[in-house]
C-alpha cells in the first residue's frame, strides 16, 4: 500500500506538472494571438481613417495576397526569397556559432575579436549590399552574401558572450571530476551558451528577412523584394502590403515552427533546475 500511495502521488505530481506546462504553453500562444488581433484592429482603424488608396485594410490586403497565390505569382517568389534567406542565415549561424565559441574559450581570442565585431555590427547592410553588387552582380550571390555578413556578427557576439560568461565554478567542478570532453561540451557548455545563442538566432532571423528583401529590391530580378519593386512602380499599395504580410508570415513560421521547438528541447535543463 505505501508503494502504491507513493506511485499515485508521483503520478499526480507528474500529471500536475504536465498540465501546468501545457497551460503555460497555451497561454503564451493565446497571448501571441491576442497581440496579433490587436495589431489587426489598429490596422483596420488606420485604414478607415486614411482610406484604401493610402492604407488598405487587413482584409483587402489578405484578399490581394490570395489573388497573388491564385495567379501563381506569390509562391515562387517566396520560395526564392526563402532559399536565399536560409542560405545566408545558415552560413551565418554555422560560422558565427563555431567561431564565437572558439573565440570565447580564449581570453586572447575574445579581445582580438571584439573590435572587429563592433565594426561589423556598425557597418550598415546597405553598404555591404553596394559592395556585393560590385563583386557579384545580379543574382543569388549578392543577397546571400549580404544576409551572411549582416547576421554573422549577431550570432558571433551571442556565442562569444555565452562562452565567456560560463561560471568558473562549473569549469573547476568539471576538471575536478575529470569529465570527458564530450560531456563537458554537451552537458556544461552547450546548455549555458544556448541561452545566449537562441536570442541571437531569433534576432539574426529577423534581420535576414529584412536584408534579403532590401537586397532583392535593389539587386535582383526575382524574389519578394523584386515583386515589391514592381508593386511600388505600379502604385499598388494593397499588393505591397500583401508581399510584406507574406514575409512576416514566413518569419513567424520560421521562429515558432523551427527555432522555438529546438529551444524548448535544448533548454529543458531550466525546468529541471
Amino acid at each position: 500500500m505505501p508503494r502504491l500511495a507513493r506511485a499515485v502521488r508521483c503520478l499526480g505530481a507528474a500529471l500536475g506538472a504536465w498540465l501546468a506546462a501545457a497551460a503555460a504553453y497555451l497561454w503564451s500562444g493565446w497571448g501571441a494571438v491576442a497581440s496579433l488581433l490587436l495589431f489587426m484592429a489598429a490596422w483596420e482603424a488606420g485604414a478607415l481613417l486614411a482610406g484604401p488608396l493610402v492604407l488598405p485594410g487587413p482584409l483587402a490586403t489578405l484578399e490581394t495576397l490570395r489573388g497573388l497565390f491564385d495567379a501563381g505569382q506569390a509562391a515562387p517568389q517566396m520560395l526564392i526569397s526563402a532559399r536565399r534567406t536560409l542560405a545566408g542565415l545558415g552560413l551565418a549561424v554555422g560560422a558565427g556559432t563555431a567561431l564565437g565559441v572558439a573565440a570565447g574559450l580564449s581570453m586572447t581570442g575574445a579581445m582580438l575579436a571584439r573590435p572587429w565585431m563592433t565594426l561589423l555590427m556598425g557597418m550598415p547592410p546597405i553598404a555591404w549590399l553596394v559592395l556585393a553588387m560590385l563583386w557579384f552582380g545580379m543574382g543569388d550571390a549578392t543577397p546571400v552574401f549580404t544576409v551572411f555578413v549582416a547576421c554573422f556578427p549577431i550570432v558571433f557576439a551571442g556565442a562569444l558572450q555565452g562562452t565567456r560568461t560560463l561560471d568558473d565554478g562549473l569549469r573547476e567542478v568539471a576538471r575536478a571530476y575529470r569529465l570527458p570532453r564530450r560531456m563537458l561540451l554537451l552537458d556544461v557548455l552547450l546548455p549555458h551558451v544556448a541561452s545566449y545563442l537562441f536570442p541571437a538566432w531569433v534576432t539574426a532571423l529577423g534581420s535576414s528577412w529584412k536584408v534579403v528583401v532590401m537586397a532583392e529590391l535593389l539587386a535582383a530580378n526575382d524574389g519578394v523584394g523584386a515583386a515589391l519593386a514592381v508593386s511600388r512602380a505600379q502604385l499598388d499599395t494593397a499588393a505591397s502590403l500583401g508581399w510584406i504580410a507574406a514575409v512576416l508570415a514566413l518569419l513567424l513560421g520560421a521562429e515558432y515552427l523551427l527555432l522555438e521547438p529546438v529551444k524548448r528541447r535544448v533548454e529543458r535543463w531550466r525546468s529541471a533546475a
